[in-house]
């Protein structure tokens, strides 16, 4: 079934997680429905990191952990911000067939529904809007998702940029992009002749894998083949942007020039050569220069570190996940904690009242 609807990514990248998932990931992609995967979900992944280490500090936590490991099944990707959707199905359609078709699985999670979002046009907003309303009449637990990170480019130079920040925020910062000097950052697109060379590709992904095993959530690890062939497609609008101090690479960010928006997606770090250079941070003002010199509307950043991500600038939007629990009994406990689930929806308006 062709997807039409909250696509921020090149189909390429789809086609890719499709052709090679996760690890523990099983996709699907029927002919008459969305591309949907099931794998082991722990229940506590976006839980607040806090309450997340005061649970695995419970007595016996280790012999009863798997209880919280459910077989699920994913309606959506997790290489696109959104879960695409076909405008073929009416929201009530949609409803209905996924009412037949998990009643054999425990959990299933129609992940990342855009709530207002700026990229995406209003008929895929109201869209969004009427499925949710669908879903929660047909016993669908609605759960507010993750904080979606996002710059409009809208400044005319870093300068105007930093003016908007706080005064300490812009020292801070700064100082943190003394560290340019000693960096020379290399933009290749993706497809370039340096992505067939196995050892260099495989090099970026020991890279990536710093990132995700540093990470506090690890839910989907991709794997090589996934990264050759995105790095190796030069018909995705895909923007590799390397940053190297002296002969050794310090990281890298793969990024997407898609429907006038730069889409970040990936990134991989050298520690702690990464760390002792504020690669994050240089990395963001580099990605932004780059958005405003291609002329993009907005820089959108991705779900994780929203804090930080906060002080740098972002503004932020936000998903709903439709969770259906086939167990009465789960349903009624998982329903009565929902708000523990929703980490970022209570940061973000935490951060609104002290602004």
């Amino acid at each position: 079934m062709k997807t039409d609807l909250n696509q921020l990514e090149p189909q390429a990248l789809v086609d890719a997680f499709l052709k090679y998932p996760p690890a523990g990931f099983q996709v699907h992609e029927p002919d008459n429905f969305l591309a949907f995967f099931y794998t082991r979900f722990n229940l506590l992944t976006t839980l607040d990191v806090a309450l997340h280490q005061k649970i695995k500090a419970l007595p016996g936590y280790r012999h009863w952990q798997n209880m919280l490991h459910l077989q699920t099944c994913f309606v959506g990707t997790t290489v696109t911000e959104y879960t695409l959707l076909s405008a073929q199905l009416s929201a009530q359609q949609m409803t209905e067939f996924l009412k037949q078709h998990i009643q054999k699985t425990r959990l299933t999670i129609i992940k990342d529904l855009p709530l207002n979002s700026p990229f995406i046009s209003e008929m895929e907003n109201n869209y969004s809007q009427e499925l949710i309303k669908s879903a929660e009449k047909n016993g669908f637990l609605s759960v507010e998702g993750q904080a979606l990170a996002y710059v409009p480019i809208d400044f005319e130079n870093r300068e105007d940029y930093l003016s908007r920040l706080s005064k300490s925020r812009r020292k801070n910062l700064k100082r943190k992009l003394k560290s340019l000097n000693e960096i020379d950052v290399e933009i290749l697109a993706t497809g370039h002749a340096k992505f067939q060379d196995a050892e260099f590709t495989a090099q970026l992904y020991r890279l990536y894998l710093n990132v995700y095993h540093q990470s506090e959530i690890h839910f989907d690890l991709l794997s090589p083949a996934f990264f050759q062939a995105i790095l190796q497609d030069g018909d995705s609008g895909g923007t590799v942007l390397f940053y190297w101090v002296g002969t050794a690479l310090a990281g890298f960010n793969l990024c997407y020039e898609y429907r006038g928006n730069l889409v970040d997606k990936y990134i991989g770090f050298n520690y702690p050569l990464a760390t002792d250079h504020n690669l994050y941070f240089i990395s963001w003002f580099v990605n932004l220069e780059y958005a405003r010199v291609r002329g993009m509307k907005f820089y959108i950043a991705g779900w994780t570190d929203p804090e930080v991500k906060a002080q740098l600038g972002a503004e932020f939007t936000f998903t709903r996940h439709l969770v259906w629990i086939r167990s009465p009994v789960l349903r009624f406990i998982l329903t009565r904690l929902r708000s523990v689930f929703e980490a970022d929806h209570h940061w973000h308006q935490q951060q609104e009242l002290k602004s």
